[in-house]
Formats: C-alpha cells, structure tokens, sequence
C-alpha cells in the first residue's frame, strides 16, 4: 500500500473512498470545473476514461472552485452537468480545495510531483491532470493547458497501462 492508497477520500455523493479502490489500475486524477474555458476538456476525459477501461485506466475527477469560483455548484448540480453535457461516466470525488492551507491530503501528495519543466509545487489552474501508475506512485504531472488526448498525456498513459 502506498501513500497515495491511505489517503481517505469521498465520493461526489459522499461515500468514503480511496485510490485503494482501484489497486492494480493506472489512475489520471484531474481537478475539475464546470464553469472553466477549459471545461471542454471534460470530453477528452470522458473519451480516455472509456478507450482505456478495459486496460486498466481509471479518470477521477475532483471537482475544485478554488480558481476563479469556477466550480460554484452542489454535488447534484456538478453530477448533472457533468452528465448531461459531457456524457462523464468516471468517478467524481467530492469537492476539494487542491491549494492552501485546507488543501485536500490527495494534493498534498499529488503536489510533490514535478511536471515536465522539473516545476512540482501549487496547481496552476482547473483541469490540471497527475499519472499514477498501477503501483499508485505519481508518475506524471500535466499542467492544465495539456489536453486529455494530447500525444503526450496518451503516450504516458499507455506506457504505465497495467494489461
């Protein structure tokens, strides 16, 4: 079991969880935001959530409205959006503060990993996404701009793929 794996989490319709609950699965962790220029990416999630499942990739979305109040809704309203505009099927967490003094104790972690420039530290911005690999290590930080198909985040995905 690794750090990341006793860390308590809560699903967007409060039942405890934890990134145990997908031991042996590569999980690509995104802070979310419904109100965002950035939200399209929820499209790109959706489409990796469901060209990889069966390979062993799980997406989690956490939804934050830390940046710009861009997440400002209720559980049942971010579930519903996300639904009917995005068609989202992968798992919601509950939703977090990502930065600061009450950041969630995922991103306490998550924020230890470097991105590609070497820079680990605060999250920029929504739809920032973490690799974790099956051992649920973080493996792989993209910075908010990187879309969910990029050649890029897919590359990474598929060289930690489980199956």
């Amino acid at each position: 079991m690794t750090v990341l794996d006793s860390i308590a989490l809560t699903t967007l319709d409060g039942a405890p969880a934890s990134l145990a609950d997908y031991a042996g699965r590569a999980v690509l962790v995104v802070n979310v935001a419904s109100k965002c220029g950035l939200t399209p990416q929820y499209a790109g999630l959706e489409a990796l959530a469901t060209r990889y499942a069966d390979r062993g990739l799980t997406v989690l979305g956490v939804p934050c409205n830390q940046f710009a109040g861009q997440e400002p809704g209720t559980a049942e309203e971010i579930a519903t959006f996300c639904s009917t505009s995005y068609g989202v099927t992968f798992p919601l967490l509950e939703k977090a503060e990502v930065n600061g003094e009450n950041r969630n104790p995922l991103y306490a972690e998550l924020t230890k990993t470097a991105d590609a420039e070497g820079a680990a530290g605060d999250i920029q911005w929504n739809f920032e996404k973490f690799l974790i690999a099956p051992d649920h290590v973080a493996v792989q930080r993209f910075r908010p701009r990187t879309e969910p198909e990029s050649d890029t985040v897919v590359g990474a995905i598929e060289a930690v793929l489980p199956s």
